[in-house]
């Protein structure tokens, strides 16, 4: 097995920065959907310079995305609380808080909340591509109803979401 290095260099100075930024667990949400998921946007690709990111997903009932894969980024989740079922190619595995699931570049995943009770959980990025517009995106189609095949089809491109038969 090849050892592991760390990446090149990306800050040269010589005391470092007071750079940290700090969410509170009170703050309200960056989106709200129709039916009442929140997101909460802990950590985007624009701030966190394209290497990930972090996004804090909660569900008051059932819902969630079929399987699906994305061709330039991995995906991850951590359930916080709550039962979510996550898609890990094969079949959907039920997921209890501090369960993880780590899905590499092209691997075929999905998550739901099939218990109608409320669930959370952290999704992760990497790169940190702007899910935001997908996100936000979505939240419009499900206010304002699915657009024809050939804009959702290109909005989906757009946003590297490929769906796939279970």
């Amino acid at each position: 097995m090849r050892a592991m290095t760390y990446p090149p260099i990306r800050y040269t100075g010589e005391t470092g920065e007071r750079s940290a930024t700090l969410r509170r667990a009170d703050a309200a949400p960056d989106l709200v959907y129709p039916a009442g998921t929140t997101v909460d946007y802990l950590a985007t690709g624009a701030t966190t310079g394209g290497l990930f990111g972090l996004y804090r997903w909660s569900m008051p009932g059932k819902g969630g995305p079929g399987p699906h894969f994305h061709r330039t980024m991995t995906e991850s989740f951590y359930v916080l609380s709550g039962a979510i079922q996550i898609y890990d190619g094969t079949a959907w595995r039920d997921c209890r808080p501090g369960d993880f699931v780590h899905v590499p570049i092209g691997g075929v995943h999905g998550f739901r909340n099939e218990s109608g009770m409320p669930a959370s959980m952290l999704i992760h990025f990497s790169p940190g591509a702007p899910r935001e517009g997908y996100f936000e995106g979505n939240a419009r189609f499900a206010a304002e109803g699915r657009p024809p095949a050939d804009v959702l089809a290109a909005f989906y491109a757009e946003h590297d979401n490929v769906w796939v038969e279970e």
